[in-house]
């Protein structure tokens, strides 16, 4: 198994990452990402140990050889059950920070596999690719990040109706040998850490549009690929005792421009083709796979949020009040539905050919509760925490000061925790709630799916209506207009 060292040492490949102006030489080393490759390390650390290995590894089936779990294909409820115990476990590592942590598109092309069918459909030779790519990412180990949105700009225009024909990814041009690929994608998440990034497009496309309507895989060290990240928080924040998220989890996100980057054939999954862009997420488990990981996450994310509110209002010394039991246990009740559902998705899951499939609808249910979910759960811990959050010493260079840490330890008093520990735990506190890092991972949840339009529209076509309506129809059933009408013996009475 892939340790940590051996991750870090392959992200030293040449790759091209603009910041502040310039190209960084090595990502592993740089100030603005060398403690969040270090975090990855430590995913790779965990996996890899003696003592961790069933919990996140399986046996693939056709070589015997173990790879981890983010590449399981479950057949059954207690395989699934298996492989999101070991999700759940790597999670646990960062907290659910890592939103584009190894495990998510992983889970994506996974899921296209078990859907090889839809591709077969389309094309054989992109079905053989789909699998051997599949095959060849579980067994190197590589860590997928994936660009499936297009460039804003213009939203009232379709993609070939911008003014720069090739300001989103398209094809300019193809020869026996592949493929090349001229424009921008968005977002990149984790694509500093990433070996490889799936590319693609989940927006619908309109006709005319054919040349981005494509899906394939490219190294990031690609010839003619350029990473542009955006503002580092992990540079802008040198103390882990300040900021103690930020300066070790900011996955960062980047716009990647492909400038005439080629891409060989057996790496292309579809060619131009509308209709499939759309079949390889829906038609397909990989949607639903990519997905349920995401939930997966938030849950362990949720917990980690419910553990700052009980905390808070420790250190506070406020846990008696009965307006504060009520709202942690509304928080309480906000963690158990994210809980629950993730465990619904597996219940209610069902078999789709040879793999078991979490089930669509509660996903998708479970998508827009916890998108409206997230900066409510967010305002409540600032609710909770007063100012507490915001009176704290400038830097962990106060403590340094003796004149300084004597005032600190005069006001930083807390019922429940010396002065130090109380720091400590709000400067964690406001980096999970209000940092500019924190902000954007609020940012992230409410869209890392995709508009709320978006997810109500997926939960709207995969509700099973009729059975509802069938209730309806068996109660209207249940009586008619002539029962209550006179008959014609009591209109004579009458």
């Amino acid at each position: 198994m892939k340790n940590g060292e051996q991750h870090i040492g392959s992200l030293n490949d040449g790759r091209q990452v603009y910041l502040n102006g310039a190209v960084v030489d090595d990502v592993t080393t740089h100030a603005a990402f060398r403690n969040v490759v270090a975090s990855v390390g430590r995913l790779y650390d965990f996996q890899s140990a003696d003592e961790n290995l069933d919990l996140m590894t399986f046996k693939v089936p056709e070589t015997g050889n173990r790879a981890n779990r983010i590449w399981q294909l479950p057949t059954s409820f207690d395989e699934l059950v298996e492989r999101r115990t070991g999700l759940e476990a790597w999670t646990e590592l960062h907290a659910g920070f890592l939103g584009r942590a190894p495990d998510h598109v992983a889970s994506c092309i996974a899921g296209m596999h078990m859907g090889r069918e839809v591709f077969e459909e389309h094309d054989p030779a992109r079905a053989d690719a789909l699998s051997d790519y599949y095959r060849y990412a579980r067994d190197n180990e590589l860590y997928l990040t994936y660009v499936i949105i297009n460039p804003q700009a213009d939203r009232s225009k379709a993609a070939h109706e911008q003014e720069d024909e090739f300001l989103t990814t398209g094809v300019v041009d193809q020869d026996a040998e592949g493929i090349t690929l001229r424009g921008a994608k968005m977002l990149a998440t984790g694509g500093i850490m990433a070996n490889e990034v799936f590319v693609t497009c989940i927006q619908p496309l309109q006709p005319g549009d054919e040349r981005y309507a494509i899906s394939c895989a490219v190294p990031m060290n690609a010839k003619g690929l350029k990473i542009l990240s955006r503002k580092s928080y992990e540079e802008n924040a040198p103390s882990v005792f300040d900021n103690p998220l930020a300066s070790r989890f900011d996955e960062n996100d980047a716009v990647l421009y492909f400038d005439d980057v080629k891409v060989p054939w057996d790496r292309v999954f579809i060619n131009q083709d509308l209709a499939m862009c759309q079949k390889q997420f829906h038609a397909t488990p990989a949607h639903v796979y990519q997905n349920y990981q995401a939930q997966v996450r938030l849950m362990v994310k949720m917990r980690f949020l419910l553990g700052l509110g009980r905390r808070i209002a420790d250190v506070n010394g406020t846990t008696g009040f009965p307006q504060v039991r009520e709202t942690l246990g509304n928080l309480a009740a906000e963690c158990a539905m994210v809980d629950a559902m993730v465990h619904a998705m597996e219940v209610k899951g069902s078999q789709r050919g040879d793999y078991f499939v979490p089930d669509r609808h509660t996903l998708y249910a479970a998508q827009v509760l916890t998108q409206q979910l997230y900066s409510k759960v967010i305002t409540t811990l600032r609710d909770l925490a007063g100012g507490g959050m915001i009176m704290l010493p400038s830097s962990v260079a106060d403590f340094g000061n003796p004149d300084l840490r004597e005032l600190i330890g005069k006001t930083q008093n807390s019922p429940a925790a010396d002065s130090e520990t109380k720091v400590k735990f709000y400067k964690l506190a406001w980096d999970a709630v209000g940092s500019e890092f924190a902000s954007r991972h609020t940012q992230y949840e409410m869209f890392y799916a995709g508009a709320s339009f978006v997810t109500k529209g997926h939960s709207f076509r995969t509700f099973d209506w009729d059975s509802c309506t069938a209730l309806v129809d068996q109660m209207l059933d249940s009586y008619a207009l002539e029962d209550e009408l006179p008959g014609d013996d009591q209109i004579a009475a009458q």
